[in-house]
């Protein structure tokens, strides 16, 4: 992990370790997301990293609360500004990051970001066509720690990929299955249009 200034403060991740501890009671699905996901998936390190993501589906947000009792948590509503998360407050759709740390002279600790779903289904936040079943959404490494599944994370980065991005992208691709090829390939043409990883996804 890196030492990372954000335009809200300064961030410092929690380890992986700690991540896990505390979510690993929680009595709901949760991933860990962003590009230690991908690290994960290809079970070795790819790259420094600014911040450790979480996934909860936004029905369970509410137990990201729990998990961090006694911290600060801070949402992105509206996107690109930051106001305090009350407690109990049922963050409304288009909200979607959280941003958490255990005091207000703390750095940030840990990003908790919450997707959608219908049913047994999760559902995209950026595209509502892009599903799957949630017994689908992750994987689980050698240690037993979730993680969200590539192809899927990959979805997210293929948006408007950075350096970073491509980065993960070719760490991933080799080890990506031909079902995972399919998916993610289907999913950025259904969103995102022409897009330079696809014709890499066929190969």
């Amino acid at each position: 992990m890196t030492h990372a200034q954000a335009p809200f403060g300064r961030w410092d991740p929690s380890p992986l370790t700690e991540v896990v501890a505390r979510f690993s009671d929680l009595e709901a699905g949760w991933w860990v997301a962003g590009g230690l996901a991908i690290e994960l998936a290809v079970g070795r390190p790819i790259r420094s990293h600014g911040d450790i993501d979480v996934l909860l589906l936004r029905q369970d947000q509410l137990m990201a609360q729990q998990v961090l009792a006694g911290w600060q948590w801070w949402c992105a509503d509206p996107p690109g500004s930051l106001r305090p998360w009350m407690p109990d407050e049922v963050l409304p759709l288009g909200v979607h990051d959280i941003w958490c740390r255990p005091g207000p002279d703390d750095p940030w600790r840990i990003q908790v970001m919450l997707d959608e779903s219908c049913g047994h289904e999760w559902v995209s936040r950026r595209d509502s066509r892009v599903r799957r079943p949630i017994s689908a959404l992750g994987m689980t490494s050698a240690a037993g720690t979730p993680f969200l599944a590539p192809d899927v994370q990959l979805y997210y980065k293929a948006n408007a990929p950075r350096p970073k991005d491509e980065e993960d992208f070719d760490a991933a691709l080799p080890l990506l299955t031909e079902q995972q090829r399919r998916w993610l390939a289907d999913a950025i043409t259904k969103s995102y249009g022409p897009h330079p990883w696809s014709k890499r996804l066929e190969a």
